[in-house]
């Protein structure tokens, strides 16, 4: 088993350059398309407990992968440091992702300490987390109490046959759905489901996912299957494209779009028509949204993202090693974003017209599992 062990280092990259000519952080920098810096995921762990077929599949990580040591880990302060740095750039929301981030030990200390932040407005920031609800139960009110807003759960079905399927690690459905209750009853919302639909595993879940949650205080969203990383085997056939979701909804309880929340919203949003909630769809795969996209991703160790789907990142963590100041690694930082033309998704559906033909990089994604969704 050993050579399909998924070795991290595969995505290092140096780091990123210091500019002669240091600059203040203005609070709105723009890449080369005119996208600002809006949104900062950290992944904050490699491990998870769910062996799930889209991410972590079980016959890839298995018990002799190798997840990083500890000391490769950014600590509570280095993240802080990088996600103060950020929010002068205009970063306003932060998710905290993994791996599963509530394997995370002391996860609330982080969570207070970058609910202390303020954007340069004074304001607090839209501080968020995905989950796999598995430990949600015991950890919602701490979590609550440290500073957190509200979470994402991820939930690919009803039907425990077809969810313990999806997980590969017997995991009930009942589990996370009391995970969802608590983390409701502490305040931590509004809650967002995700349902990943892959075409022959899950997809008859569709119709009584939305009819479970409709007129709930959650909202569902259902992403399609997506081409992140090299472990997880995807093909197209396998996609369930957005507008299917909504026809197959709307066939039972008819929807209405309805206008995103801000621009860059990474999910299209349907009412009921009857007014008893609204679901949303994220389509990375036919209805790319890369013109809007706001977000840059750090990883577990420290490794910048400035695309979901890249293959590889810029090295902060020896910025933050090695003595630089904060306004080398804040200039450094504008200027990568600046020089950012990431549109993977726009080029993967023009260059592929859906057929099945992937784009050719020569280069291995980068795995959700270690930069996170």
């Amino acid at each position: 088993m050993a050579d399909k062990i998924i070795y991290l280092a595969e995505a290092r990259n140096g780091a990123p350059a210091i500019p002669a000519r240091l600059e203040s952080p203005s609070g709105n920098v723009a890449d080369s398309l005119g996208r600002p810096l809006h949104d900062l995921r950290i992944s904050i762990t490699d491990r998870c407990n769910f062996r799930c077929v889209y991410c972590m599949p079980k016959d890839v990580f298995d018990k002799n992968h190798v997840y990083l040591p500890h000391t490769d880990l950014l600590s509570f302060e280095e993240i802080t440091r990088v996600a103060r740095l950020f929010v002068e750039h205009g970063v306003e929301k932060i998710r905290l992702t993994g791996g599963e981030p509530l394997l995370r030990k002391n996860i609330e200390k982080l969570i207070a300490m970058l609910a202390a932040l303020r954007t340069p407005s004074g304001q607090p920031l839209d501080l968020t987390l995905t989950t796999n609800g598995s430990l949600l139960a015991r950890k919602a009110q701490a979590l609550k109490d440290a500073g957190l807003n509200r979470v994402t759960v991820s939930l690919d079905s009803l039907d425990d046959a077809t969810f313990k399927r999806m997980n590969d690690v017997d995991f009930a459905v009942a589990d996370v759905l009391h995970g969802i209750a608590a983390a409701h009853q502490a305040g931590l919302g509004p809650i967002k489901i995700n349902m990943v639909v892959k075409a022959g595993m899950n997809e008859q879940e569709i119709v009584p996912m939305a009819r479970h949650f409709k007129g709930t205080p959650y909202i569902l969203r259902f992403i399609e299957y997506m081409d992140v990383g090299a472990s997880n085997g995807w093909n197209l056939q396998e996609v369930i494209p957005s507008a299917e979701v909504v026809r197959r909804i709307g066939a039972h309880m008819p929807l209405l779009p309805i206008n995103p929340n801000y621009t860059g919203e990474t999910a299209a949003r349907w009412r009921y028509a009857d007014g008893s909630g609204e679901i949303g769809l994220i389509s990375s795969v036919t209805q790319a949204f890369c013109a809007d996209c706001s977000r840059a991703r750090l990883s577990t160790e420290g490794k910048l993202y400035t695309c979901l789907f890249a293959s590889s990142g810029h090295d902060l963590r020896s910025l933050l090693r090695g003595g630089r100041s904060d306004a080398e690694i804040s200039s450094a930082v504008a200027q990568l974003w600046r020089g950012r033309a990431d549109r993977y998704s726009q080029l993967r559906t023009s260059q592929t017209d859906l057929t099945g033909t992937t784009l050719e990089h020569g280069k291995k994604k980068v795995e959700m599992s270690y930069i996170g969704g």
